[in-house]
């Protein structure tokens, strides 16, 4: 017989304790309504009826586990939440509008002001301004330090730190991180360690299972794979995400929507086999640009040549991700490639070069999305990373000659061709 307290909490979905990812990203959300559809169903609605105020003021109260407004609780949002927290191994998962608003939400739930938050400095570069410049102004100071230099953050820790947090691998270096080592620091001085791992997703990578806390998601990414709706999540354990998180993103309202939640979660279905794909591609592009003439360096795990190889084939199932970045040989001739006056004259024939191997190709998207099933190209500097100033972005080892490609899943001889075109006639 079900116990009272039973009655008074959603009901789960009968999977099997032991059952593979691969499963899991099919079958785990919520039972089918009473009409038994077999695809998940999209619930399009700003609130919830109840039988009556008693009910009502219990279901508002927490006292009773029920769907109430979709700010907060929503069928579709919940069935994308407990779907991503059995794929990343953890007890609970929030849903957000994006990537970015994920980070708000945990920096928002979990810090005050005084507090301190240790940082990769290779992070996405929106990151880097959120935590530095917006936390900054209500407290919240932020030291950044280097991703794979483990005694940098031991050092940068203080009797505050209450955060630290990186992203694995880096975007756009594909810089790679410790994690195991980076939550030892980070719990030894009883903070939290939260990890970005949008470009591994759970298919290749699970932080958790390393010793994080959290685990950060844009959901834009290779979650929904072909690049339709914005999304984010934080995973981690019950008493933090259906705590202090559920009640900022309550009174704040980073919601992410319910149609949103649906396209994810139907991406989430093909996770794995889309990875391995576009992993495959991603290595055999890397491979052949190692060997490019034009081409000065390459970053990809995947390649022996990467700093971090080994360990990233350790956190990784022996799998480099699909992101690709490499930078140019500087152009040679007169420089008539635009750029801010901050850039000299090497700078900017970095980035003429670089605009050039862009603007020939044919094949693949000039957009600084990653994720999709199409290719697509950016250059970093200009653009994900823009708002950074040139210091900033060469401490991250971002260099206006670097250009990033998000593998996807066009066949490989067509991917190289449209890469040779820019790089063949490029003048150095």
């Amino acid at each position: 017989m079900m116990a009272e307290q039973d009655k008074k909490r959603l009901p789960r979905k009968d999977l099997p304790a032991d059952a593979h990812i691969d499963t899991l990203a099919v079958r785990e959300g919520l039972p089918p309504t009473q009409w038994g559809e077999n695809s998940e169903a999209l619930f399009l609605t700003s609130s919830f009826n109840h039988p009556d105020a008693a009910t009502a003021a219990a279901r508002f109260a927490n006292e009773e586990e029920a769907f109430v407004y979709s700010r907060f609780t929503n069928p579709t949002t919940m069935m994308f939440e407990r779907r991503l927290a059995a794929l990343e191994g953890t007890e609970a998962c929030i849903a957000t509008a994006s990537g970015m608003s994920a980070i708000l939400l945990m920096v928002m739930g979990l810090l005050k002001a005084g507090d301190h938050v240790v940082c990769s400095h290779s992070v996405f570069g929106s990151t880097i301004t959120l935590l530095a410049t917006q936390f900054g102004k209500f407290g919240v100071e932020t030291t950044f330090v280097s991703q794979t230099d483990v005694q940098q953050w031991r050092d940068a820790m203080r009797p505050n730190t209450r955060l630290l947090f990186a992203e694995t691998p880096s975007n756009p270096l594909t810089e790679v991180c410790d994690i195991a080592a980076l939550a030892e620091v980070a719990h030894a001085h009883g903070a939290l360690l939260a990890v970005d791992n949008c470009f591994c997703t759970p298919a290749l990578q699970r932080p958790v299972d390393l010793g994080a806390d959290l685990v950060i998601h844009s959901g834009t990414k290779y979650l929904d794979g072909q690049g339709r709706v914005l999304a984010g999540a934080v995973c981690g354990p019950d008493a933090l995400i259906n705590g202090p998180l559920m009640t900022t993103l309550r009174g704040a309202g980073m919601t992410l929507s319910p149609f949103n939640a649906w396209v994810v979660l139907k991406g989430l279905e093909t996770l794995s086999i889309r990875m391995a794909a576009q992993s495959t591609n991603a290595l055999k592009l890397a491979q052949w640009l190692e060997q490019h003439p034009k081409v000065e360096q390459v970053f990809y795990p995947g390649l022996p040549s990467h700093p971090q190889h080994a360990l990233a084939m350790k956190q990784q199932n022996g799998c480099g991700g699909a992101v690709v970045s490499f930078t140019t040989r500087p152009a040679a001739g007169d420089v008539t490639v635009p750029g801010p006056a901050t850039l000299d004259e090497a700078a900017l024939r970095l980035r003429q070069a670089a605009f050039h191997v862009i603007d020939q190709t044919r094949l693949c998207s000039i957009t600084s999305n990653l994720g999709d099933t199409k290719t697509l190209i950016t250059h970093p500097s200009s653009t994900s990373h823009g708002r950074l100033t040139e210091a900033q972005r060469l401490a991250a080892g971002i260099t206006q000659g670097m250009i990033r490609v998000a593998v996807g899943l066009e066949h490989i001889d067509d991917l190289t061709a449209d890469l040779a075109r820019g790089l063949d006639t490029l003048n150095t």
